[in-house]
């Protein structure tokens, strides 16, 4: 399955994420890949506008790992931007969210290694730079 959309807005990409959260079941993993400020945190926004609606999401990139569970399903938010390692994932419990909840993970450019062989891989990318709108790329083997 591969999806393309493009979106022109931050209110827009957020609106996308909610509509595929529609479809995630209680143990998926969404791995996030995309530069700096293309809307990965964004999109996580709308997902848990879904899922735990009353979450006030934020980037993780320091806490590493945001949890939501206001919702009927667990949502569990990592930034890997400062992992360089397998090490870092085990020292943070990485692998201890797996199938424990659904896990959104932005920077997974940066672990390849660990991500899910049934994730779904959201892709986002700037269309034009002096511009808001963005391709999002959705896939699921």
């Amino acid at each position: 399955m591969i999806k393309e959309i493009i979106s022109h807005s931050t209110v827009e990409t957020e609106n996308i994420a909610e509509q595929f959260a529609t479809s995630l079941e209680k143990n998926d993993f969404v791995a996030l890949f995309g530069d700096l400020g293309v809307g990965k945190t964004a999109f996580v926004r709308g997902l848990a506008r879904v899922l735990c609606p009353e979450a006030m999401v934020k980037s993780p990139t320091y806490t590493i790992v945001n949890e939501y569970r206001k919702g009927e399903k667990k949502l569990f938010h990592f930034d890997v931007y400062r992992i360089e390692d397998d090490d870092d994932l085990y020292s943070m419990g990485f692998y201890d969210y797996l199938k424990k909840g659904i896990c959104v993970c932005e920077w997974s450019e940066n672990i390849p290694w660990a991500i899910p062989k049934d994730a779904y891989r959201v892709t986002i990318e700037r269309v034009e730079e002096s511009t808001e709108h963005r391709r999002i790329v959705i896939e699921k083997d």
